[in-house]
């Protein structure tokens, strides 16, 4: 049985409506009880000796105090009949709701051992003495302009074009000191949204709150800790450029944030249940019209109107808001390819060479790239499209700059270090239209100038220029015979400085095994190539 206090008060106005000759309906309506309760006082006071003629001068403290003795008895600890059931089985409750049973299911083990109580007094018996019972108590709203609290609430369907329909999300922002409330409406809880609504909120207040108390969303909190929460990279950077401190509330702890718990709620029944949207945008432009009643409404808490506390008393105590819009930062960990480069966003930044192979941390906004290895910045460039690449020579190994950039002139001075005749042959090799394909011949060049010697190079690239032979096969052969001092045949000399065929031989390299000597027919006369006029014909054995 549940039990409620008795009012002296209420039993007499309750016996002054009878003794006046009202009906039982009005006795109850004149002192505010239920119509038996109102008879059940009635009964009790004739039992009592209260006579309907005798005058309100019966109403004696003697006979209200016997009203009360009947509809009342009297309970020594102020509690029932069930109380003292369960009393007789409070170890065993203590135990259950140690274990985190719910008061619903003790109710229902009890009533298989017999024991059938009030739910009420279940609650208020495990509140009061099994520990079961959780104080709340009221916390400071702290200054004006102290503290903001957010939290994200799903609201419910709504269509998002190409006939689909998503679940539309509120992120609720609550100033504890005058509850003004602004709410970012979206589709999505991604680090890019949840800042674009603080962004919002910030021009909404005309300024930035001091410290703002997020529930342990992802884009927000990388690990929960009760004492020590680790924020993410993205978030914290935006709150040291916004100036504001983050205080995380609790995992499962909505009594840490409870203005806004209640915003959430209000949002929810108030501004959503019962309207239809025609898209995300319809539902921005009714919520902006929405907060200007909701917040000149007057708060059932506070039983102030939020606009005018907030204008009077908290604007002025807000940072400054922010002069432009915040560029959300792209973080990733990448790692340095053979190639010196990185890829961020779909694009390559080069670093310094020597860093290929390691793990690096990059930073990408809307104009820059930054590049940390372990915490220390090691390079800067500017934002390319994706597909793009910025490559800086600096970052390149040493002596590899002209491959890189396919630079002709780099590639003839580095052939010239090793003579002055090896670096024009550099430049012979790579004379032309598209230089770039006999790169490859001039790189040779100079690889055979570091292996055999840049003197030997030198004269070898110097007789080839003499007779205007441009093959790096055939200064490889010079080098590799040794030939490339050698005195030049008689006949090859001559045949350069008269200008004849610059592969013209002597006659006496074109000597047979069998010693029968090629004899060289001016003009090809076949009478000189038989033995000269009137001589003897020439035998089968003799060539020409």
């Amino acid at each position: 049985m549940v039990y409620r206090e008795v009012s002296v008060i209420e039993v007499r106005e309750a016996l002054r409506a009878w003794l006046a000759g009202k009906s039982e309906r009005a006795v109850a309506r004149q002192a505010g009880v239920d119509r038996k309760t109102g008879k059940r006082y009635v009964t009790a006071a004739v039992a009592a000796g209260l006579l309907r003629d005798g005058g309100e001068g019966q109403l004696t403290d003697e006979l209200i105090g016997q009203v009360v003795s009947v509809v009342r008895p009297v309970r020594p600890d102020g509690h029932g009949q069930g109380w003292a059931e369960l009393e007789a089985r409070r170890e065993q409750i203590v135990k259950w709701v140690e274990g985190d049973v719910p008061v619903v299911k003790i109710g229902i083990l009890l009533a298989r051992q017999g024991v059938m109580v009030a739910e009420r007094t279940l609650h208020r018996f495990a509140a009061e003495r099994c520990g079961g019972g959780k104080v709340t108590t009221p916390v400071d709203d702290g200054p004006p302009g102290g503290e903001l609290q957010i939290d994200f609430g799903d609201l419910g369907l709504i269509p998002a074009g190409d006939g689909r329909r998503r679940k539309l999300r509120a992120l609720v922002f609550t100033a504890c000191f005058s509850r003004y409330m602004f709410v970012y409406l979206t589709f999505s809880m991604t680090l890019e949204e949840v800042i674009a609504g603080c962004e919002e909120a910030w021009q909404f207040f005309s300024g930035v709150f001091r410290v703002v108390v997020p529930d342990n969303m992802s884009p927000v909190v990388a690990k929960a800790d009760a004492v020590n929460p680790q924020l993410t990279r993205e978030w914290l950077e935006y709150s040291q450029a916004r100036g504001f401190a983050t205080d995380p509330a609790r995992v499962r702890h909505p009594r840490d944030k409870p203005r806004v718990e209640a915003g959430v709620k209000f949002v929810q029944g108030n501004f959503f249940a019962g309207e239809t949207f025609l898209d995300l945008a319809d539902a921005r432009a009714k919520m902006t019209a929405w907060l200007g009643t909701a917040n000149t409404r007057v708060h059932g808490t506070t039983r102030q109107v939020p606009a005018v506390v907030f204008a009077g008393q908290e604007a002025p105590c807000l940072l400054p808001v922010p002069a432009g819009r915040y560029q959300v930062p792209y973080w990733a960990e990448v790692k340095v390819h053979v190639d010196y480069h990185i890829q961020v966003a779909r694009a390559l930044y080069s670093v310094p060479w020597r860093h290929a192979g390691a793990r690096v941390m990059a930073r990408a906004d809307e104009h820059l790239v930054k590049v940390y290895l372990r915490n220390q910045l090691i390079k800067t460039h500017p934002r390319k499209h994706p597909g793009g690449r910025s490559t800086d020579a600096a970052d390149m190994p040493p002596g590899v700059e002209g491959y890189a950039t396919r630079s002709v002139d780099r590639l003839v001075a580095q052939a010239a270090c090793y003579g002055e005749s090896t670096g024009i042959y550099a430049r012979r090799l790579l004379d032309g239209d598209q230089p770039w394909m006999m790169m490859r011949s001039a790189y040779r060049l100079i690889g055979l100038a570091k292996r055999y010697g840049a003197e030997a190079a030198e004269a070898a690239c110097a007789r080839a220029l003499d007779v205007d032979v441009i093959n790096v096969s055939k200064i490889e052969s010079m080098l590799k015979n040794a030939t490339e001092k050698a005195p030049a045949v008689g006949g090859l000399a001559a045949a350069a400085s008269s200008g004849r065929g610059r592969f013209a031989r002597d006659a006496a390299e074109y000597a047979t095994a069998t010693g029968v000597r090629l004899r060289v027919v001016p003009g090809g006369d076949p009478a000189t190539a038989a033995g000269g006029e009137g001589g003897p014909p020439a035998r089968p054995g003799d060539r020409s």
